[in-house]
């Protein structure tokens, strides 16, 4: 099964809506980030919402999502 096929992005896909509360303007400047191809890093305190942000804008984008924990 080649890679970019659809069921084997499946798995990677985030199924459905995480609950995520805005907080300024991130999901646009997130989307802009997306929109021109930037990479973005977030750098937080654990537990501030960084997963659960990018969980967010990959369900809104439609893309696959893999976190790896670097601690």
């Amino acid at each position: 099964m080649a890679v970019d096929s659809p069921d084997a992005l499946a798995a990677w896909r985030v199924a459905a809506e995480p609950y995520y509360r805005a907080i300024g303007d991130e999901c646009a400047m997130f989307e802009a980030a997306y929109a021109g191809r930037l990479p973005v890093l977030l750098k937080g305190p654990t537990g501030c919402g960084k997963t659960r942000f990018v969980e967010h804008m990959a369900w809104k984008l439609g893309r696959p999502l893999v976190t790896v924990a670097c601690n």
